[in-house]
């Protein structure tokens, strides 16, 4: 059992027993000795389901990377290719499979598709002569993975991009699939809200789904209240910002990976008297941040200026009970110490952890450039001097900063000011171009197809009313003890988060203008429960509420929504379930053409 996937209202431990099962009944129709051979994108998915001592028991003996050419030499009876449903890889498996066929004994070849079999897939594999190979060729539906207490992605990094620039639905039927596997779990939801073009597909998917299985009827007493789905695109400012909470600047300076994220190494090598800084460690530090750690989970979501005097409060705590020791003069007393020693080493190793990162985190944010860039960052998000060319920008692309860090400076302005004046954005294409080569006019054409940086159409700025109507900038803001979510930006209230608050209390009808002012139709939608299954609320009992972001989420967002979970008289918890965990860098560099 994972306890920290079972502390919340909702036990997703139910729903990673329930894939863990498919993956066991799977490996058991393959009998004998296995390998697998692994598409590489998979194995930090699968790693939050099922580490390496569940496939030993089912005699996976040999894993390897899925590369060109020969696989490399294993006595084994079974070798199982696992691979999402893509053209090139069918190619690569192909090439594995008949250098195996000239090398001797025979094997079985078995291919699992995460998450969906593909007839392309199948057919490519045919026409390069390999489909016969294959004793099972099966699907493993792995659409939505718990990743905490409160949180589950798709990990699908293509979504934001093939929604809306490909218009390829894909992502969109797996995340129908995903919440379809969920309400077979935890009940059907009674209540659909939803904003977005994409966010009507899924609802409509779900409810032709649910028709087409109309023979069963769903007897699990609902865990869910609301089902809340926002399109990321009617809230593309948010992610641009620079998230200012601990997990969101560990994710934006450094990229958090399936829950793991890797640390330069020489501020966690032990220091030895006299050493001189001999001997220091050059692999990255890994490290895994959830809920399970203590500490990870008390400052996780807190602004990171109050991450410090938690740190020294900690610290303090911790000696003290190493003090203890002293004190402990009977047997009963020793006894009772040494049993909390683990717990205690642990706890100290943890704070140390957690030290370090911040020192880390504040050599970044406390350099000029950081400062720089969050003034600008801010004026935008306040509605200062976002018409005009601005000279923080031209600053970076003439010192030629991270294209990255440009573009989405440059966006910011552009979602604040509702597109920008043509004359502004040609001045900044034509720099973005000249600066960083030609072959970017590619990216700049996605960005324009996203909304992310267009020209300023019917000569009307709408964010101003935005701001103002569902109160997006907040000039005093307590980051030591929050009031209201804004503290996750410092000042800047997410507009995705402000609208789940608004839905829940007073409802959307407060905010009708707005609503139909942010791209894509709004709408309601119920799911009749038999009877008997109704819920009867009782006082004081909190609604949950599950709120899926097609097209991606950040963490700043994450800890917003935790802090409305947590308010005394919010109302409502909830459970946050995505595409893809996403930051700025991330988003925009998905959305990138690769130059040839």
């Amino acid at each position: 059992m994972a306890t920290h996937l079972s502390y919340g209202r909702v036990n997703l431990n139910v729903l990673r027993e329930a894939v863990r099962r498919e993956l066991r009944e799977f490996l058991d129709k393959c009998a004998g000795s296995k390998a697998i051979v692994w598409d590489e994108y998979l194995t930090g998915p699968f790693g939050l389901i099922a580490q390496y001592s569940l496939l030993k028991e089912h005699e996976v003996e040999k894993m390897f990377t899925l590369k060109g050419s020969r696989l490399p030499a294993a006595d084994v009876k079974n070798i199982i290719f696992v691979v999402r449903p893509r053209l090139e890889l069918m190619d690569i498996i192909s090439e594995n499979v008949l250098s195996e066929d000239r090398r001797g004994p025979a094997r079985d070849f078995h291919i699992l598709f995460v998450p969906r079999r593909s007839l392309l897939c199948e057919q490519r594999l045919k026409d390069l002569g390999v489909l016969g190979s294959f004793i099972h060729r099966e699907e493993y539906s792995l659409d939505l993975i718990p990743f905490d207490g409160d949180l589950l992605s798709m990990e699908s990094e293509g979504a934001f991009k093939e929604c809306y620039l490909e218009s390829d639905q894909t992502s969109l039927y797996h995340a129908a699939k995903g919440l379809m596997t969920l309400q077979a779990l935890y009940g059907t939801i009674p209540q659909i809200f939803g904003k977005g073009e994409c966010a009507r597909q899924v609802a409509n998917m779900m409810i032709r789904m649910k028709r087409e299985f109309t023979g069963s009827q769903n007897s699990i007493f609902p865990v869910f209240d609301n089902l809340l789905l926002l399109d990321r695109n009617v809230d593309l400012l948010t992610p641009l910002a620079t998230q200012l909470t601990y997990e969101g600047l560990i994710d934006e300076i450094y990229g958090i990976q399936n829950s793991y994220v890797k640390l330069p190494p020489e501020k966690f090598a032990p220091k030895k008297q006299g050493d001189g800084g001999k001997d220091l460690p050059t692999e990255a530090k890994k490290l895994q941040l959830n809920s399970a750690e203590e500490l990870y989970a008390e400052i996780r979501d807190k602004n990171f200026n109050a991450v410090g005097s938690v740190l020294s409060k900690k610290a303090k705590v911790i000696s003290a009970a190493f003090e203890e020791r002293h004190n402990a003069k009977t047997v009963g007393e020793i006894k009772q110490f040494v049993s909390q020693l683990p717990h205690m080493q642990a706890a100290r190793g943890s704070l140390a952890n957690h030290t370090s990162i911040a020192e880390l985190i504040k050599d970044v944010t406390t350099s000029e450039d950081f400062f720089d860039k969050l003034t600008v960052e801010q004026e935008f998000m306040s509605g200062i001097d976002t018409d005009k060319v601005n000279s923080y920008i031209e600053d970076c692309i003439a010192q030629k900063h991270p294209l990255i860090k440009v573009l989405r400076l440059v966006c910011l302005q552009s979602v604040c000011n509702s597109g920008l004046k043509q004359k502004v954005l040609d001045y900044y294409k034509r720099e973005i171009l000249q600066t960083y080569g030609y072959e970017h006019i590619l990216t700049l054409h996605n960005l324009e197809k996203t909304g992310l940086l267009k020209p300023q159409t019917g000569g009307r700025n709408t964010y101003p009313t935005i701001r103002k109507t569902l109160r997006l900038w907040m000039d005093d803001v307590n980051e030591q003890n929050p009031t209201d979510i804004s503290y996750v930006y410092s000042g800047y209230a997410p507009l995705s988060v402000r609208l789940a608050q608004l839905l829940s209390r007073p409802g959307w009808r407060s905010i009708e203008e707005v609503l139909r002012i942010l791209p894509g139709p709004h709408f309601e939608e119920r799911q009749p429960l038999p009877t008997g299954l109704q819920k009867k609320r009782q006082p004081g009992e909190n609604r949950v509420t599950l709120i899926f972001f097609l097209g991606g989420v950040t963490f700043a967002e994450i800890a917003a929504l935790r802090f409305l979970s947590q308010l005394e008289d919010g109302g409502t918890e909830y459970v946050i379930a995505t595409t893809k965990l996403i930051n700025g860098a991330s988003w925009i560099e998905s959305l990138m053409e690769k130059p040839f």
